[in-house]
């Protein structure tokens, strides 16, 4: 199993090698790169806007229901709703569920094109294909979940705000005390900081899977799912170590 690891981390490395190299034409690279940021961001804001919203719903009632004590002021909630949402939930949450969304489509693409044998025709031809598919997607996210995740804030905590002020767990005034008291700009850097990260995880593992699937449309299947799968442990285990490094 150790060797199996070294083997794939050796490719992986190989695969990143290969798609930082000088391109061929840049015209042709930057039309790519904005299609994948249109693919990435744009068509992936409904579900981020959705799961956010909810996310900071479900946040403010049940940190309501457990601080009862009526010692704690109501400002409290919003302070929780706030850095739980900027440090943890956004970040996290939202970047696991772009694993699936995002991850499963960029290996499904690249397998069937391995499997179809158009990587093979673009080689032939001359083309750098390991930077002409993958790293257009890699800079797209870099750039494009940032975006999100900052929407993803936004729509968290004013969904944790209507969720408080509809149940009448605080009013308005208490809430937006609570947003402004003790906050701390390093918070908004460290989730831009764990976006960037998982981004990089988002997109390039899939791309690794997909690249270098081989067999049919069940190892397709197969090379999806896992890289899903290994995308969101590596995300665990890199907001785990970001969290020690950074915090």
């Amino acid at each position: 199993m150790l060797i199996r690891f070294f083997e794939h981390f050796g490719s992986f490395i190989l695969m990143l090698k290969g798609c930082f190299s000088k391109p061929e034409n840049t015209k042709v690279y930057w039309k790519e790169l904005i299609e994948q940021c249109y693919d990435i961001g744009i068509r992936s804001l409904p579900i981020v806007l959705i799961i956010s919203l909810f996310l900071g719903m479900v946040l403010t009632l049940q940190t309501a229901y457990q601080l009862v004590n009526p010692f704690v002021p109501k400002t409290v909630l919003a302070q929780i709703v706030r850095d739980s949402t900027i440090l943890e939930l956004s970040p996290t949450v939202i970047c696991v569920v772009l694993a699936g969304v995002v991850g499963s489509k960029i290996a499904s693409e690249l397998g069937n094109m391995r499997v179809s044998e158009q990587i093979d025709a673009l080689e032939i031809m001359g083309i750098n294909t390991k930077m002409y598919l993958i790293l257009p997607k890699i800079i797209a996210a870099i750039f494009m979940v940032p975006l999100l995740i900052s929407t993803s804030i936004a729509v968290s905590i004013s969904g944790g705000y209507l969720a408080g002020v509809l149940s009448n767990v605080f009013s308005p005034e208490q809430f937006l005390i609570g947003l402004r008291q003790d906050f701390l700009p390093y918070n908004i850097f460290f989730a831009m900081i764990k976006s960037v990260t998982f981004a990089f995880i988002i997109t390039t593992i899939p791309a690794y899977y997909g690249y270098n699937v081989k067999g049919g449309a069940l190892e397709i299947g197969k090379a999806s799912t896992t890289s899903v799968v290994v995308s969101c442990i590596l995300i665990l285990i890199a907001d785990y170590s970001l969290s020690v490094l950074l915090l």
